[in-house]
């Protein structure tokens, strides 16, 4: 026993050392149930339509139901996009409609150290979770990822501004950057909903006509 921990440490160090990153803690995926025609899929920028009951690992406890508590009624996100704790990002992909899983997610892929509500810090997670619906997104995460260029999570208006002029210049238009100072001062208008001067994934929400 001490052997392996002794093991786990030096190797541990040995990472640290040499500046790289320890490897991220994985989701654990059971499927329970899965229909016998799948006639689609998810994938990151699809928005899915799920019921979930949440459990705390420790102790079995519940700490929410959708099915049970609120409204009762199943809950819409966007894969892929922080919309939800890390764990349901990558624990909900390549999903069928009417398909069931079990979810056991670590506390850094849920809530951490903080914990919220009901959940104390550094809880491990287990989800329940069937897919009702899968629809398309109203943009997608990879247009969004190629916008993001210093990969932060938001759009800053310079680069919008780039993306605008890549896009003219593809489809065979000289770059102007007076209209597109323009366009991007209309874009933030309209998207930039707590006027931090970024367009945050969550404000990535409906296709312009510029975008």
């Amino acid at each position: 026993m001490f052997l392996s921990f002794l093991t786990w440490f030096c190797t541990s160090l040995f990472l640290y050392v040499q500046g790289a990153k320890l490897p991220e803690p994985e989701v654990k995926i059971e499927v329970l149930e899965k229909p016998f025609f799948c006639h689609r899929k998810s994938k990151y920028g699809d928005m899915l339509l799920v019921h979930y009951d949440g459990f705390l690992e420790s102790n079995g406890t519940m700490f929410h139901s959708s099915r049970s508590q609120g409204d009762n009624n199943p809950v819409w996100f966007t894969l892929g996009i922080r919309e939800v704790i890390k764990g349901w990002d990558k624990g909900l992909q390549d999903m069928c409609i009417g398909e069931r899983r079990k979810l056991t997610i670590p506390s850094t892929l849920a809530y951490g150290k903080e914990g919220k509500g009901k959940i104390p810090p550094d809880s491990t997670l287990i989800f329940n979770i069937e897919i009702m619906d899968i629809r398309n997104g109203p943009r997608s995460h990879e247009s969004f990822r190629e916008m993001d260029l210093d990969d932060d999570w938001k759009l800053s208006k310079q680069e919008v501004k780039e993306y605008l002029r890549k896009e003219f210049e593809k489809h065979g238009y000289s770059a102007n950057d007076t209209h597109h100072e323009v366009m991007v001062k209309d874009i933030f208008k309209k998207e930039d909903e707590d006027e931090d001067g970024f367009i945050s994934a969550r404000e990535f929400t409906y296709k312009h006509d510029e975008l």
